[in-house]
């Protein structure tokens, strides 16, 4: 046989095969989205705050048991790790987080969220007002799909659902318990976020920066409290403390690049009792965002000399200087990793159409999942927005002038069917492909 031919034929008989595996798992989908939306109306009528997440946990295990996983539960606290085994091939790392928010839901869903009892026995509003109910249910049916598609696909789940997501606490708690140790070094590390502002059948991806890191900053200005009517006998924290804020404003627009992005907010500032004492001291609370160690680090030096130099300029003496501390628990960025981007895209691409993966932009909100980027293990990640407003709905409140509710909202109302269907085949289809690169 003529090699040309020979070969078009075997590119046709492998193009043909590719796309029956890709109809396989868009069909599963679509098969195991009718047990994950149940799923879902049950973990969103049931949320569980940061740290509490008990029932929330035992459920993921129980779906992981089912599943034939290797099982351990209460890892670092209230998270669980799975382990699937399924031959020789690369690890992959799937996340989903389990907490919720407390926020009072306002939307009128017959599953709308339940009030829970807290640590201290109050009952307290909370809502997956962020969207970990779909992650939980998506990962679900995910995993599904590929155990009743394990014949596709050679190596190693490896799956975590995660605590504290919004304290940002469960992600680091885990590595620093030995998530990468005691259990496969994954290959390649993946996660969805719903994204409200993409129509379901979208998703948002980039490879790089996508959020932002956050770090919390408490400056307290000490000054020389009296009477309101001497002020000439103090040294006002109050105004020293209105300088600085004014002077913090500087340090993005004059002091980093304008393609160097960074936010500098003071969200609280306290100080004094009545309106004719001067008081000693004066706290506010700053949150920073970033996506590099560099700017940071600029940001928090420039923090501490504006800080002390307007102190210095009202006449306080050194020792008694501004105190800037710079808390210990962050947020590093999500930097997805442009290799295993430009692969997702691909595999994706396949399963949705080109035209629907949508460059998305970098947020300045903050996301743990990029602390599984940040180990010595310099595991590739890739963090992917999930499409959650209907086409209709779009287009209605477009026209309308309005926009989708956003994440944290109390009236936060997805595409729940839709969204997870897609959710599953995308991720499904990301991971089988990463299977048999």
């Amino acid at each position: 046989m003529n090699r040309f031919i020979l070969i078009l034929l075997v590119l046709a008989f492998s193009t043909s095969a590719y796309a029956q595996m890709n109809n396989q798992i868009k069909e599963e989908a679509k098969k195991q989205t009718v047990y994950a939306l149940e799923l879902c109306k049950y973990l969103h009528e049931n949320p569980e705050l940061s740290f509490q997440e008990f029932e929330t946990s035992a459920r993921m295990a129980k779906e992981l048991k089912a599943l034939g996983f290797e099982v351990t539960e209460k890892f670092a606290g209230n998270s669980v790790v799975g382990i699937y085994k399924n031959g020789n091939g690369p690890t992959v790392f799937l996340r989903t987080d389990m907490d919720a928010l407390p926020v009072e839901e306002n939307t009128g869903l017959p599953f709308a969220s339940k009030k829970m009892g807290d640590l201290v026995g109050n009952q307290v509003a909370v809502m997956h007002a962020c969207g970990h109910d779909i992650h939980m249910s998506t990962w679900t049916g995910t995993l599904r799909t590929l155990v009743a598609l394990k014949e596709q696909w050679k190596g190693t789940l490896m799956v975590i659902a995660q605590q504290a997501e919004e304290y940002s606490g469960g992600a680091g708690q885990a590595i620093d318990a030995g998530l990468f140790t005691k259990f496969p070094t994954p290959d390649y590390a993946l996660a969805y976020h719903i994204n409200p502002e993409l129509e379901i059948g979208q998703i948002g991806l980039r490879g790089g920066p996508v959020f932002a890191g956050v770090k919390t900053v408490e400056i307290t200005v000490y000054g020389k409290g009296g009477h309101g009517a001497y002020p000439q006998k103090c040294i006002d924290p109050i105004v020293i403390s209105s300088r600085i804020v004014n002077d913090l404003q500087t340090i993005v627009s004059r002091e980093l690049s304008p393609t160097e992005p960074a936010v500098v907010t003071v969200g609280s500032i306290h100080g004094g009792t009545r309106p004719n004492i001067i008081p000693d001291e004066v706290k506010m609370q700053l949150t920073l965002r970033y996506f590099s160690d560099e700017t940071i680090e600029k940001v928090i030096a420039a923090i501490k000399r504006i800080s002390e130099n307007a102190a210095r300029a009202a006449g306080v003496p050194e020792d008694k200087l501004p105190f800037v501390d710079v808390f210990a628990v962050e947020t590093p960025p999500v930097l997805n990793d442009n290799e295993l981007s430009a692969k997702v895209s691909g595999f994706a691409a396949d399963i949705i159409g080109r035209q629907n993966i949508i460059e998305t932009q970098p947020e300045m909100v903050g996301e743990d999942f990029g602390k599984y980027g940040r180990t010595e293990e310099d595991i590739p990640i890739c963090l992917i927005w999930l499409g959650s407003t209907s086409p209709e709905e779009m287009q209605r409140l477009k026209a309308a002038g309005k926009a989708p509710f956003p994440l944290h909202s109390p009236q936060l109302n997805p595409d729940y069917e839709n969204t997870i269907e897609t959710g599953i085949a995308v991720m499904a289809g990301n991971v089988i492909g990463l299977m048999n690169k």
